[in-house]
Order: structure tokens, then sequence, then C-alpha cells
């Protein structure tokens, strides 16, 4: 039996807003020729250039970067890139489908 989560309750909202971030992210990143495995893939990640570049054609992609990182969702690897911590996986594997979060 799946854990329910009340829809009022404060851990539902944050679960809504992560997913809301990275559904964006998503959409941001296939729209500037990424995949979903440059961030879901611990030793890939985007570089600070890359980021940055996504930071200035869209401040969407600076707000959600900002919620994923507070919510531990995303963090900077040892090789100083953007990527999706194990939380951040599993809700993109639960929106998205094995395939979105799966290594190659």
């Amino acid at each position: 039996m799946r854990h329910t989560i009340n829809d009022a309750s404060p851990l539902a909202g944050m679960q809504r807003s992560l997913r809301q971030c990275l559904s964006n992210m998503a959409a941001l990143l296939y729209h500037h020729g990424y995949v979903l495995e440059t961030i879901s893939i611990p030793h890939r990640g985007l570089d600070r250039h890359d980021v940055a570049n996504l930071s200035s054609v869209s401040s969407e992609w600076q707000t959600c970067e900002k919620v994923l990182i507070s919510s531990e969702a995303a963090s900077w690897n040892e090789q100083n890139r953007l990527v999706l911590t194990p939380l951040g996986r599993d809700l993109l594997f639960d929106m998205f489908g094995e395939g979105a979060a799966d290594c190659a």
C-alpha cells in the first residue's frame, strides 16, 4: 500500500513545487538541446557555463534551480556540475517514467 499525503499538508505543497520545477526544468533542457540524462546521471550534470546560459534565457530556470537545491533534490557534484540527487531522480522517475531517470 502506498502512503498518501494530505493535499493540504506542507509536504504535499513542497512535492507539488518540486514536481513543477522538475517539469519546467525538463522542458527548458529539451528546448535548449539537452536530454534529461544530463541532470539525472550523477557523473554527468550541467557545468556552471551551461547553467549560466540557461539562467540568462529563463528566469524560471533560476527559480527552479534554487528550489531544487534548497530542497536537496539537486546539488553540485564533485566535478562542479549540477545534478539531481536520489530524491530528485525518484521524483523524475515517478513523473516521467523509467527511461527518464535511468542511466544509459
